[in-house]
């Protein structure tokens, strides 16, 4: 081995543990509601970008976000429609990536995480989603006030779990993410969204001796 032991393997949610949409088209489908014409203009979808990044990090209350999304559809969708859209957001977890973690929370050396990107409305519902709920250090862009990849908050996880750099072992589906960790000293690996995300997992972390 020529790393120390890895003392906390972090997961991203999203694309890692829990299959998401990724468009507006697509969480419309799901919501069994119209893609409108107009909608997808290019200062619409900059205005929604940055609406997104102020939920995810804790700058909207979910009471405001609805309403000022539905401005930034240009009133084509209702803010009630804008709420279904984005509860259909979230889907389905991935196969197989519960009993993954289940067999990491068993291990005595091992503490688990979990480090997304995400706001208010989606994380309340973590209970419907089992397996992120078994980790045992829960942080958030929009409690933390930072998102990913600023290094802000890979600094600020550090703070509240008391690991840091290559005590770390994180997980994301994201390039910009996985650099961003880097920089800061964490072992990080990218995992593809669109495979089996829990035999990826598994084949790092059997690479980085913890299985």
């Amino acid at each position: 081995m020529t790393w120390k032991p890895i003392r906390c393997v972090a997961f991203d949610w999203g694309g890692v543990i829990l299959k998401h949409h990724r468009c507006w088209a697509d969480a419309c489908a799901a919501a069994k509601i119209d893609v409108r014409a107009g909608h997808e203009a290019v200062e619409l979808v900059l205005q929604r970008r940055e609406l997104n990044r102020q939920f995810q990090t804790g700058k909207l209350s979910t009471a405001e976000f609805y309403p000022a999304m539905s401005k930034a559809t240009a009133d084509l969708y209702t803010p009630e429609e804008v709420r279904r859209v984005h509860d259909a957001w979230l889907t389905e977890e991935y196969p197989g990536v519960d009993a993954l973690v289940h067999r990491l929370v068993s291990l005595p050396k091992i503490e688990t995480a979990l480090l997304s990107n995400t706001n208010e409305c989606h994380w309340e519902r973590m209970s419907e989603f089992r397996t992120a709920a078994l980790l045992k250090h829960k942080h958030a862009s929009h409690l933390l006030g930072h998102a990913k990849p600023s290094t802000e908050i890979y600094r600020a996880f550090e703070r509240e779990t008391g690991f840091k750099g290559t005590d770390i072992l994180f997980f994301d589906d994201l390039p910009d993410n996985i650099v961003a960790a880097h920089s800061v000293g964490w072992h990080a690996e990218l995992i593809d969204y669109t495979g089996d995300t829990a035999s990826q997992l598994a084949r790092h972390l059997t690479r980085y001796e913890v299985l």
